[in-house]
């Protein structure tokens, strides 16, 4: 392994320890080899699964302020109501959303942030502003990867 990138990988696993230790956060991690590992039971797993699932980030971009459901629906072009429903009912699990029912004719139903969820909008904000900055460069690279695939496939 070339030696920056040993190196590099070295000096972010003591980023992340130091980073885990000032934080109070439990190491469930396992050194294999040259990186961090994490374990079958880490408690991070199912958070991560939820908050990297393109339609939670999306649905926690619109809720800047509370927000009906249809509203959040008209937002999210593309989403279904049912996958809509279940991203809502997960962040409500996860204690990042309130569910608000409405003593309206017809009776409606509103969203929005809890304090968890407040705290959340930090790191979201800087992954989403990464995502915006590099949008152009990534799917250069994707362009060129699916016209290296097409080649080889044509040719065999």
């Amino acid at each position: 392994m070339n030696t920056r990138l040993a190196g590099s990988k070295a000096l972010v696993k003591k980023a992340l320890s130091a980073y885990q230790v000032s934080k109070g956060i439990p190491m469930t991690t396992t050194t294999r080899g040259t990186g961090p590992r994490f374990v079958a039971d880490c408690p991070t797993r199912p958070i991560l699964d939820q908050v990297a699932d393109k339609w939670t980030m999306m649905a926690l971009t619109v809720l800047e302020e509370p927000t009906r459901f249809n509203e959040i629906r008209r937002q999210l072009e593309g989403v279904t109501q049912r996958v809509l429903t279940q991203t809502l009912r997960r962040l409500e699990r996860n204690g990042l959303v309130v569910r608000r029912v409405l003593e309206t004719s017809p009776v409606g139903v509103e969203y929005s942030l809890t304090p968890l969820g407040e705290s959340f909008r930090e790191p979201f904000t800087r992954l989403y502003e990464w995502a915006l900055a590099h949008s152009d460069e990534i799917q250069e690279f994707q362009r060129a990867f699916d016209a290296r695939n097409a080649q080889a496939t044509s040719t065999n």
